[in-house]
């Protein structure tokens, strides 16, 4: 390889990284979602948290303020955010890395 096949190969990986990155921080932020007067990341940690929790009871926020939840309700809504964004996520993931 020639000084410019490297260079050219080293930047295009350089925005392949960066370019997951930025979807990364897309989708993480398309995660976060308000309900029942706090700020929640749809995520494994919540599931398992609203699985272990009876109906009403009382959890911490993404900013770490108590909230009185209703766990089904909570947890329905956070699975519905995160199989849309996970699906949404690997569509986007595999198109980015298609066009590498």
């Amino acid at each position: 390889m020639d000084t410019d096949q490297l260079i050219s190969h080293s930047r295009a990986r350089f925005e392949h990284e960066a370019a997951r990155r930025t979807l990364r921080e897309k989708y993480q932020a398309k995660l976060t979602f308000a309900h029942a007067g706090g700020m929640w990341l749809a995520g494994p940690e919540l599931l398992t948290v609203l699985k272990l929790c009876s109906d009403e009871s009382v959890i911490l926020d993404l900013y770490q303020n108590p909230v009185k939840i209703q766990a089904e309700e909570l947890y329905e809504l956070t699975v519905t955010r995160w199989q849309e964004c996970m699906n949404a996520w690997l569509t986007e993931y595999t198109e980015l890395n298609r066009n590498r």
